[in-house]
Order: structure tokens, then C-alpha cells, then sequence
């Protein structure tokens, strides 16, 4: 993985002491921060094979937001994933995956009999990644609003997170979504959101459009491309700032539109820039990285959001915590499974330029 650009004060040209423009305060204390979504059982081929090769499958588990609570928990950030699980083995057994990476499951909803399901076969070069999901009528999809009071599953939070992924899933999931966005509103919690357009999810009745721009409302920071902005809230945009001026303007408790640039060229090489646009720093971008080989791409964004999400609580400006995002996220591509596993000080390192992969005795 080698930097392709200069260094970090050379590149770094935007970088200025992050002032909320609304009364929402960011404590990093020892509050935690809250994610909220669905959790599904992860089967991938051994290595690159092909799905019509394999004869075994490898269990582990992923979700996009749990995925950030896992990577915040290794960054030292205090962090609970709410969320609803089959009341069966497989619930539990999901359970205790997350608890030995430090997350609090503590809050976990048992309901149904489901546990949604996704399968991995593992690109390389010019063959790319393939995913084939297995969620319809999940536990998660047919959770009880009723079962989740979120004035106690937030009173101790300094940060809540979700994506477009959940409320995409199902009603219910999506009304859910609501009440804790309303109540962290209510409570001065700070929300971010990845909106996350996944057009295939939307099979309940209810357009993305009719649903989402009531949950954005909510939002002080929001990873969003050019793309999702065009098909969720129908915004034609002439390039990333374009677009994160509207976002803005539309919705006023925003504070900042963030995003990765990622030039794909092959299922093995990529390479990643952290864009951004907020109020008071204006428009930042990143050092670029070169990442060669990929090991797992999937869950490089929730690196990247729970990397920024770091830098808001504990960094200076608003550029840092987008450097350290994606420095995050460029640094998971490296790390089998969905979720990062770093410490801040290996972020740092590659902050510094560090990106050798020397032998570290």
C-alpha cells in the first residue's frame, strides 16, 4: 500500500477547528457510541474460489453498522450495537462474536427465528467480488418497534449511527430507525448516517424517496455520493461539492457531507481518497492511497466512518478526522472479515507515511 501524493501537510490545505453550526455537543468522555442494524451470518469461500468450487464455507458475521462499532471499539471508543436477533443459537451465537471484540450487546432484542444470511466469493485482478444475499423475512425484518425504548438505549451515548441499509429492510425497521433518530435529536445526540443506496432492499411497498429524506432530517454528518443523491433525493449535481452544497442547504442540522473517491482498477487494486464538505472548513481532501494487493474490501466504508467518527470526538478539525477515516479505511482493505482491526497508533503510522508493511519485530 503506497501513498501516491504528497505529504500530509503539503495535501492537508483545508484544515480548521471544527465549530458545530447547531447546539449539538461532541463528548468523547466515557459515553459511547451507538449503531444501530441488522447483523447477518457471513459465508465465504475458502480463499478465491469460486462458488461452484467450494465444498466448505467460512462462518463469520458482518453488518454495515456493527462493523463500525467493532472498528470504534478497537480505536478505544466505547461503543453498543443495537439490534434483533433469532431467539436461537445462531442469535447467541452472534452475540458472543461481538462481545469478544468489545462491543456491548447487553441492549440485544431476541425475536423470531431468522437470522439473515449473506455469501462471499472473493474476487482477484479482473474477476471481481460477488455477494449473494439471503435476508428475506429475518428477525431483524419483523422486530417489534414496541421492544426497543430508546431513551435508555441512549442515555449514555455521545454518538449514534445508522445507514440507508436498515430502514430499507422492512417497515418495521424503518420505523424504528425514526424513533431513535427522533430521540437522539431530542437529546442533543449527535447522528451521522451512511445513506447507502441499495435499490434491490426496497421490496416492502415504500419507495426510498417516500422514506428517506424524513431520517436525514435527523443527521449532522452524512456519507453521500453524487449517485445516491441523484436517485434518493432526485438532486442533479455537476461534482461532489455541488452535491454536498445542496444536501446541505436541504437539510439544515447537516453539518458535513463526507465520501471516499475510489478508482477501481482491478478486484486487487484500488486506490482511495477521503473527500469532504462542511460549513466551516469548506471542501477537504485526503492523501491518496494505493492499496496493492486487497485482501477484503468489504466493509472498508464503515472503517472509513468509524475512523472520522474518531477524529470528530477526539481530533482537532474536521480534515484530521477525515484523514483518519480514511487512513482507517484504507488500512481495513488489508484485514480478512467485515470489520477493521486496528489500533490509533497503526492509523497514525500511516498517517506519518508509514506504509511499508515492514517486518515488525
Amino acid at each position: 500500500m503506497n501513498r501516491t501524493s504528497a505529504s500530509l501537510g503539503d495535501r492537508f490545505t483545508n484544515s480548521r477547528t471544527l465549530e458545530p453550526s447547531n447546539p449539538r455537543t461532541l463528548e468523547p468522555s466515557m459515553k459511547k457510541v451507538v449503531t444501530f442494524g441488522e447483523i447477518m451470518m457471513r459465508l465465504n469461500t475458502p480463499g478465491h474460489q469460486r462458488f461452484l468450487q467450494a465444498r466448505n464455507l467460512e462462518v463469520t458475521y458482518g453488518g454495515g453498522e456493527a462493523n463500525v462499532s467493532v472498528a470504534l471499539s478497537q480505536l478505544g471508543v466505547p461503543s453498543r450495537h443495537v439490534t434483533c436477533f433469532p431467539d436461537n443459537d445462531l442469535g447467541r451465537a452472534a452475540t458472543a462474536f461481538y462481545r469478544q471484540h468489545g462491543v456491548d450487546f447487553d441492549r440485544t432484542v431476541y425475536h423470531g427465528q431468522r437470522l439473515g444470511l449473506y455469501f462471499l466469493e472473493v474476487g482477484a485482478g479482473m474477476r471481481p467480488s460477488r455477494i449473494i444475499y439471503d435476508r428475506y423475512d429475518s428477525a431483524f425484518a419483523k422486530m417489534d418497534p414496541a421492544a426497543f425504548d430508546w431513551d435508555d438505549l441512549l442515555s449514555d451515548a455521545c454518538w449514534f449511527h445508522w445507514t440507508g441499509i436498515t430502514p430499507a429492510i422492512s417497515d418495521n425497521a424503518a420505523v424504528v430507525c425514526l424513533q431513535a433518530l427522533e430521540t437522539a435529536s431530542r437529546l442533543g445526540i449527535p447522528v451521522s448516517a451512511d445513506v447507502n443506496y441499495r435499490r434491490n432492499l426496497w421490496q416492502y411497498g415504500k419507495t426510498v424517496q417516500e422514506v428517506m429524506p424524513a431520517l436525514v432530517e435527523h443527521c449532522d454528518v452524512m456519507v453521500c455520493t453524487e449517485g445516491d443523491a441523484k436517485d434518493i433525493f432526485g438532486m442533479e449535481t455537476t461534482g461532489f461539492q455541488d452535491m454536498a452544497e445542496q444536501m446541505l442547504a436541504r437539510f439544515p442540522n447537516a453539518q458535513s457531507i463526507i465520501a471516499t473517491r475510489r478508482d477501481t482498477l482491478s478486484a486487487s487494486h484500488n486506490r482511495l481518497t477521503g473527500i469532504g464538505f462542511s460549513h466551516k472548513a469548506g471542501y477537504s481532501e485526503t492523501e491518496t492511497y494505493d492499496i496493492n494487493p486487497i485482501v477484503d474490501r468489504i466493509g472498508g466504508g464503515d472503517s472509513f466512518i468509524a475512523g472520522y467518527i474518531y477524529g470528530r470526538l477526539n481530533l482537532s478539525n474536521e480534515l484530521d478526522a477525515l484523514s483518519f477515516g480514511t487512513a482507517a479505511s484504507a488500512l481495513k482493505h488489508m484485514v480478512e472479515g467485515d470489520f477493521a482491526q486496528h489500533s490509533v497508533g497503526e492509523v497514525e503510522q500511516i498517517l506519518a507515511g508509514d506504509v511499508s508493511g515492514r517486518l515488525l519485530r
